[in-house]
Formats: structure tokens, sequence, C-alpha cells
């Protein structure tokens, strides 16, 4: 199989634990690139554990080990955009464990990838309160000059292009779609911008042929989808929810800069119509809180989400489900977007242009259009499988 070509804005926490996480499966494919060999020298005894051993290492973590063919280990990064004066002009090999990041290490050394992160357009990226925080969690903007973001996505030949900007960043958000669709590079928005979701961008991207996924992330296994899990088993089982909250607190670079309520409105969107699609649309925005509640420095990247539904069943009598979630925030959302760089992939080569609606639902917690998740993982397969357009 030949590579995927990716670039990536933003070499924060989600773009190390990603980075890193490729590498991880890498190393482990490597080292079982002679397990089957082995193991059927040894005998069965010692080759059939030997196996299942390798097996469980190389998949562990992964919704999907191959999608089309590709694997994980198939990606390769071939250009970067910051900001910070840590991480421009640095090889993305040390970048992305330059500071402010503080996402757990994944592989203690990654290769010599051959180039090094470029100035991107600050914009409005950066939040003024963010400069009122120790230079060890904040940013450190550069003042070298921006980039010629078009001219890097086609000297890499890049086919997709991953947007991690801060929440609140809508300006960047665009400027970058903007830079994609001028490339002809693919688009994964992972911020909750809404671009991807926006019929008249998407209709800009469709005309151009190029394939796009968005919008804002959801996590592996994280609070918004397990909100949703709760939140479609009460529907399931006739319980008649009356009110939800989702509470979460994180000490990374995302939490510090969402302290800045006015740069939350899409975020809080994104995440409360997540949930309130299983719900139904006329159900009581004052019933419903879900968002960022405050930023803990020494949580680092490790992100508490307390979620409570509260409803009645049988009778009429009430049943509430109180709900602890402890988990790395960036690793949690790389699970995710490996998948969606490996669809554009196929999309690419089948030359469809615009959202591609299965892997957004999927994906994305504010997609084009809402599906409930395992019908969604259906037509994912489906689409993979060449029996769903898009």
């Amino acid at each position: 199989m030949d590579k995927i070509r990716v670039a990536i804005v933003g070499v924060g926490n989600c773009a190390s634990s990603l980075i890193q996480g490729v590498e991880f499966y890498r190393q482990q494919r490597r080292s079982n690139g002679n397990g089957n060999g082995n193991g059927n020298g040894n005998g069965n005894g010692n080759g059939n554990g030997n196996g299942h051993a390798h097996q469980d290492l190389k998949s562990i973590g992964l919704m999907n080990e191959e999608i089309g063919g590709y694997r994980a280990l198939d990606i390769e990064f071939v250009a970067a955009f910051d900001i910070d004066e840590r991480k421009v002009g640095k090889p993305l090999e040390e970048a992305v464990f330059a500071l402010p990041n503080c996402t757990k290490t994944i592989v203690e050394k990654l290769p010599k990838y051959g180039f090094k992160v470029s100035m991107g357009h600050i914009l409005d990226g950066v939040s003024e309160h963010m400069k009122d925080y120790p230079a060890h969690r904040t940013f450190l903007p550069s003042k070298a000059k921006p980039c010629d973001v078009v001219k890097v996505l086609k000297e890499t030949d890049a086919e997709v292009l991953l947007n991690y900007v801060p929440v609140g960043s809508e300006e960047a958000a665009r400027y970058y779609a903007e830079r994609a669709l001028e490339a002809g590079v693919s688009l994964i928005n992972c911020m909750p911008a809404f671009i991807v979701s926006n019929p008249e961008w998407a209709q800009r991207f469709r005309d151009k042929g190029i394939p796009c996924v968005g919008d804002d992330v959801k996590s592996q296994l994280g609070a918004t989808i397990l909100h949703r899990t709760l939140t479609q088993l009460f529907m399931d089982r006739g319980v008649k929810v009356d009110r939800t909250y989702q509470l979460n607190t994180g000490g990374n670079t995302d939490f510090l800069n969402m302290l800045n309520r006015t740069r939350l409105s899409s975020k809080k969107k994104s995440k409360t119509m997540a949930v309130k699609s299983i719900l139904g649309e006329d159900f009581p925005d004052e019933n419903i809180h879900i968002g960022p509640s405050d930023y803990v420095p020494w949580q680092n990247d490790n992100k508490i989400s307390y979620i409570r539904l509260e409803g009645r069943h049988w009778g009429g009598l009430p049943i509430n489900v109180e709900l602890r979630l402890s988990d790395e925030d960036s690793p949690n959302s790389a699970g995710v977007v490996v998948d969606a760089i490996r669809c554009i992939k196929i999309a690419r080569q089948r030359k469809i242009g615009g959202p591609l609606l299965s892997v957004c639902a999927y994906t994305m917690k504010h997609p084009p259009q809402q599906i409930p998740d395992s019908i969604a993982k259906g037509f994912l397969r489906e689409f993979v499988e060449g029996n769903r357009e898009r």
C-alpha cells in the first residue's frame, strides 16, 4: 500500500499523541514481522502463545486495525504548522515533546521525519488571557515570519490536512480550510469550528472534488460518546430523561484556553447537540448542560468528566445515573482521527468530493448529519467496502 501523506496544523497534545501512536503501531508491527515464521518453527505451543501476544499488542487500542487495506503505520507525516517559539523551526520529532505539551509519552523516541515545523499564521489562535499564565503552561508566540501554507502543502504532496487549532480560533480554522481548498488537500477538522457541517463550505469542497471530514472530533471512549451511549440506553429502555449534565476538568492548554468563555460558543453547541440529537430537538435547553467546567493545572492532559442523567421509569418513579470518567484526553482523540485519515484516503482514490457523511457521523461530534453511533458504525463499514458512496 502507498502511504497517506498528512500535514498537521497545531503540534499540540493531540498531534503529539497521534504521531507517537502511529510510531507505536509501526514498532509493534516491526517486532511482530517474523512472528508467524518463528511461531511455526518453534512449535504450536510457543507459536500460538507468542502469536496471540503479538496480535493483541499490535492491534490494542484500535477501533479498526485495517481500513481499506490501510493500517495506522501507513500514515506518513510530511508537514506541520505551529506558532509556538519552542516548536517552530524544530524537527517534528522534537516539537511533539516540547512545552506546553503535557500528554503522556507513548514512545520514548521518534524517528527523524526529515522536516521542521513551519511557522503558521496566528490570527485568533492565541487568546489574550493566555499571557497571564506560566510559560510552561501556555503558548509563547514566535516572532518568525509565517510561511506560505499552500506552497508547503504542494511541495510536500500532502493529501490530508488535520486542523488542531485551539477552540474558538474561528478565523484560523477558516484560513486553513481555505488553504486546503487552494492546495487540493483534504481537510479533517478536529475542532469545533463549523466548516464541514456548514452547507456553503461543504459545497465548496464538493465542487472541488476534495473529500473532507468534520467537525469536532469525538474521543474513542470519552465523555461525549459515553454520554450519548447512556442517553441512548435510557431511550431504548423506555426511561424518560428529564435532565442531564456533563462537567469536565483538565489541565492542558485546551482547558486553559477555554477559560475564556467567549471562545466557547461553538464548543458548547457541538457537545450539546451531540447528546441532544439523541434526546430530540424539543428537549428543553434549561435541562441539559454540557461543557468545559474548569482548568486544574496539575491534571495536565488527564480529563475528569462527571455525567449525570435524571429520569423516570415504570410508574413514573425516579431513576438517576451518575458516572465519573478519567482518561488521557489527547490520545483518546487520536484513536478516532486515525480512522478518519484512512477513510479520506479511500475517498480520494474514489474521487469523491465533499463531506463523507458516514465517516463524519461516526468520528465527529458535530457532523453534517447526526446519526446514532451504532448505525453510523455500520454506515462507515459500508462506505469502506464500497457499498455506500459517502
